[in-house]
C-alpha cells in the first residue's frame, strides 16, 4: 500500500513519482532474427535520440533544499529591516507574500509544477517577503524597554534543533511512517485548521477578537505546543517522501519539489515556535 503525504507539495510529487514509475513499466519486445529494432526501422534520420534525465538521489535533495532555504533566509532578512522602518511596508510586505507563496504551492502541486525551479525559488521569495515582517511583527517591538530580538534567534534555534531530532528518529527508525500514522496526523491537521477558522468566524461574528483564545492565555499556550508537536512530526512524512523519490529513481529535477515540501514545514515550524516564545516575552 502507498503512503501518502500530509505536505500537499510532497503529495504531489508522489503522484509524479508514480506516473514515472507507470511510464517506466513499458514491455518490450526483442526483434526477431534479421529484423531491425522497431526503433530503427521507422526512425527519422538526423533524428536525436530521446533523453532521459538523470534519477534524484539525496545530494540532490540537500543541494536543492539548501538554496530554497538560502534565498528564503536572504529575503527574510531583507524584509524584516525594511519592516523596521514602516508599519505599512510591514503590512504590505505580509499581505504580498503569504497571498504570492500560497498561489505558488497551488501553482506547483495542483499545477504539476514539482519539477520547476522557477516556481520554488519564487516560493522562497515571497515566504521570506512573508516571514521577515512577520517575525518583526510578532518579536520586533521593544517590550518594557528591552528588545525582544532574542526570541527570533531561540525560535531559529528551536526550528534547526527539532529538524535535527526528527531526522534522527527517523533514520534510526524509532517511528515508522505508516499509513495509520499520515491519516492521523493529516487528520489532526484538518482539525486544527477547523478551530482556527471556526474561531475566526465567531470572532468576525461576535466581534470578539480571538474567541476561543487560540493567541494569548493559557489556551494559547497549550495550542501552540499542539502545532509544533504537528509540525515536528510531519518531517517524519516528508523525510518518507524524499527516501521513496530516491529509492524509485524518479527524475532528478522532483529534488526542487521535494525542497518546496520540506521548506514549507520548516516555516510552519520556525512561525509556530516563535509564536510560542512570544507568549513569555513579557
Amino acid at each position: 500500500m502507498a503512503l501518502r503525504s500530509n505536505n500537499p507539495v510532497l503529495e504531489a510529487v508522489k503522484r509524479g513519482e508514480q506516473n514515472t514509475a507507470a511510464n517506466n513499466q513499458q514491455a518490450y519486445y526483442p526483434p526477431q532474427y534479421g529484423q531491425a529494432p522497431f526503433q530503427q526501422q521507422y526512425s527519422v534520420p538526423g533524428q536525436m535520440p530521446t533523453t532521459y534525465e538523470r534519477a534524484i538521489t539525496i545530494d540532490d535533495v540537500v543541494t536543492k533544499t539548501g538554496i530554497t532555504l538560502g534565498v528564503l533566509v536572504v529575503t527574510s532578512i531583507i524584509s524584516f529591516v525594511i519592516s523596521l522602518q514602516s508599519q505599512m511596508a510591514s503590512a504590505a510586505l505580509t499581505f504580498i507574500g503569504i497571498v504570492a507563496s500560497f498561489i505558488l504551492v497551488l501553482i506547483s502541486t495542483l499545477g504539476r509544477k514539482m519539477q520547476s525551479a522557477p516556481v520554488t525559488i519564487l516560493y522562497a521569495i515571497f515566504e521570506g517577503m512573508w516571514l521577515g515582517a512577520f517575525s518583526q511583527i510578532v518579536a520586533g517591538y521593544k517590550v518594557g524597554g528591552q528588545p525582544a530580538m532574542g526570541i527570533i534567534f531561540g525560535a531559529i534555534a528551536g526550528t534547526i534543533g527539532v529538524f535535527i531530532g526528527m531526522l534522527v528518529v527517523y533514520r534510526i527508525g524509532a517511528v515508522r511512517v505508516t499509513p495509520k500514522f499520515t491519516r492521523i496526523l493529516t487528520g489532526t491537521m484538518f482539525g486544527i485548521l477547523a478551530v482556527i477558522i471556526v474561531n475566526q468566524l465567531i470572532s468576525l461574528i461576535l466581534k470578539t477578537p480571538d474567541y476561543f483564545g487560540l493567541y494569548h492565555g493559557p489556551v494559547a499556550i497549550i495550542f501552540s505546543l499542539i502545532c509544533i508537536a504537528l509540525a515536528a512530526s510531519s518531517f517524519l512524512s516528508d523525510f518518507d517522501s524524499a527516501d521513496q523519490a530516491v529509492r524509485s529513481g524518479m527524475p532528478a529535477s522532483y529534488a526542487w519539489g521535494i525542497a518546496l515540501g520540506l521548506t514549507v514545514t520548516l516555516v510552519w515550524l520556525y512561525t509556530e515556535i516563535l509564536r510560542f516564545l512570544s507568549y513569555f516575552r513579557d
